[in-house]
């Protein structure tokens, strides 16, 4: 399975649009969650972030949202910050642009932010343009870091290092909070909160003051 951890300069240069990494003179590093919620990783997750007093940003699957919304308020409760990331995770490459646009959409109903991840990353320029447009004036967020918590070939320990060795201030990192990546998740997640909080770095979410405060937009 071939991805990038670190996404490259030339990916950022193509798609200036999109928020890579959030500029940041001072300590933060912005944690995110894909593909939850759910009613057991999910938990396990904000029960460690409140450990370290940590803030991080969940993108939500709508259909997830429906399932499970007493996990949802539990995210936004304890104040997290939640995007979307379409109704049935859909691949922006693979799939129609109405029905993609329309799955957002159907998402936007459940989930309250202007903050979207595509699935896989994919994205078509063409879904960017209209998902920029005032219809639904989205903060596209993809990500500095890919923890490869999702990848089955690679260790734990090769998760966990895939974090720490490549997260700096500003950088968002994707974890996922699900059964497939849950085990590498929960194995990398809390050392990488401990080895950053002993240097002095805070987790925060990201919203669109920090969007336009630290970075662009």
């Amino acid at each position: 399975m071939f991805y990038f951890v670190k996404s490259p300069f030339w990916i950022k240069k193509i798609y200036p649009e999109l928020f890579w990494e959030i500029p940041t003179q001072s300590k933060k590093i912005y944690l995110t969650f894909d593909d939850g919620p759910h009613p057991i990783i999910t938990i396990k997750v904000l029960d460690v972030l409140k450990t370290y007093n940590a803030k991080a940003t969940f993108f939500c699957i709508g259909n997830n949202v429906v399932k499970y919304p007493e996990v949802y308020k539990r995210i936004i409760d304890e104040g997290h910050t939640v995007g979307n990331h379409t109704f049935n995770h859909l691949n922006g490459w693979k799939t129609a642009d109405d029905l993609y646009l329309n799955d957002i959409n159907k998402a936007m109903g459940y989930i309250d932010s202007n903050l979207f991840r595509p699935p896989y990353g994919r994205i078509s320029r063409f879904q960017i343009q209209q998902l920029l447009k005032p219809k639904y004036q989205m903060k596209l967020i993809m990500w500095s870091v890919l923890s490869g918590d999702f990848d089955p070939d690679i260790s734990t320990e090769k998760c966990l290092n895939n974090v720490l060795l490549s997260t700096k201030e500003g950088s968002i990192v994707v974890f996922h909070d699900s059964e497939k990546a849950a085990e590498k998740m929960l194995y990398a997640l809390p050392k990488v909160l401990e080895q950053f909080s002993k240097q002095g770095f805070l987790f925060e979410r990201i919203t669109d003051m920090a969007l336009k405060k630290e970075g662009h937009g």
